[in-house]
């Protein structure tokens, strides 16, 4: 239940945590042939995606709006989950789903205060994602930035192994952090606003004695 911990910060730029439910989806595997890099996790709360400019991302497919009022149960603990984040929601609005479309605008926007994004379905959605991720201009949604450099693996496996860093604060740390030569050399103020005064703490003692060699 601890959504909140797991939306409190951001992947590195380039890269999306996804739910590992969308392994095999349309708009994952789009957003994989768009140069967007894709890091799966089992535990994002209620979200379906975090992007790296510290937003998260509710889908609400045409079979959630047409089959009932279930979503709105989804959509409501979405709402709730203490994010730190902006949560954004995408809704397919198709031809099957369009009757339905302003009853689920109303509820999203005005009854829940959160920012809807109408889609035509995956690869609508994927192009979307794309956007904010890689940087686009607001003036060409479907512009393709250069690709960004995946994270070696092994660095983020050393910095995952730092008491009170899970996989979310170690991405959170290697966006702001480069290298382990710069992780190592950052001061606790400076981790703080990335991890939290209590992290930071543990991870600036940590990579200190491992520096040190004891």
């Amino acid at each position: 239940m601890e959504a909140a911990a797991g939306l409190r910060t951001a992947p590195p730029l380039g890269h999306i945590l996804a739910s590992e439910k969308w392994r095999s989806s349309v708009l994952v595997q789009s957003l994989k042939g768009g140069g967007v890099n894709i890091l799966f996790e089992e535990q994002l709360g209620v979200a379906d995606f975090h992007l790296p400019n510290r937003s998260c991302v509710l889908y609400v497919s045409e079979g959630d709006v047409v089959s009932g009022s279930s979503y709105k149960r989804k959509l409501v603990r979405y709402r709730n989950a203490s994010s730190r984040l902006q949560e954004l929601v995408l809704v397919e609005n198709t031809r099957l789903s369009e009757q339905y479309f302003s009853a689920v605008q109303r509820f999203v926007v005005f009854d829940l205060g959160l920012t809807l994004l109408p889609v035509g379905g995956q690869l609508e959605a994927s192009q979307l994602i794309a956007q904010i991720v890689l940087g686009g201009g607001r003036d060409n949604p479907f512009r393709r930035s250069r690709a960004v450099r995946p994270l070696d693996p092994a660095v983020l496996a050393v910095v995952q192994r730092v008491p009170g860093v899970g996989r979310v604060k170690a991405l959170a740390l290697l966006q702001n952090f480069s290298s382990l030569q710069q992780l190592c050399s950052a001061g606790p103020a400076e981790l703080e606003p990335v991890v939290g005064q209590a992290a930071a703490q543990l991870v600036h003692g940590f990579l200190t004695r491992t520096s040190a060699g004891t």
